[in-house]
């Protein structure tokens, strides 16, 4: 499926189907980089302290914030990494991710249980790649 300057390879040939995710994301254009987010609201608060998907969705509003800072936005992601502290929080990520992308192409993904992450109240961080236009 190609999407202006995004192509997504949903099933390359000789690879088994993926389910929530794109394999293959390729395009042209400017690079951007977002560092993992983590649930800190604007005042630096943690949101939604044991719940997976409050800090999900907290998540994926700094994930817009900082891809619109930018110039971009969801629809020119190609790439999101998750770590979560229980893998068991992958529904309340993708719930929280479908939100914010609707009906926009899945991008590409890696999702990985971690021991930890850098303050034991933190559940999730997700970092993006994106492509934007020239």
């Amino acid at each position: 499926m190609t999407t202006s300057h995004l192509t997504h390879i949903t099933e390359p040939p000789g690879v088994a189907p993926a389910t929530g995710y794109t394999q293959v994301v390729t395009g042209t254009g400017r690079l951007v980089q977002v560092s993992g987010q983590v649930a800190f609201d604007e005042q630096g608060n943690l949101v939604g302290v044991d719940d997976p998907k409050a800090q999900a969705r907290q998540v994926f509003e700094n994930l817009r914030r900082c891809l619109a800072a930018a110039g971009a936005g969801f629809e020119h992601v190609v790439k999101f990494t998750f770590f979560m502290t229980d893998i068991a929080y992958l529904p309340a990520i993708r719930e929280a991710r479908d939100e914010y992308l609707g009906s926009l192409p899945l991008p590409a993904a890696s999702a990985m249980q971690v021991v930890a992450l850098f303050r034991p109240e933190v559940l999730i961080e997700i970092e993006a790649l994106a492509v934007v236009p020239e």
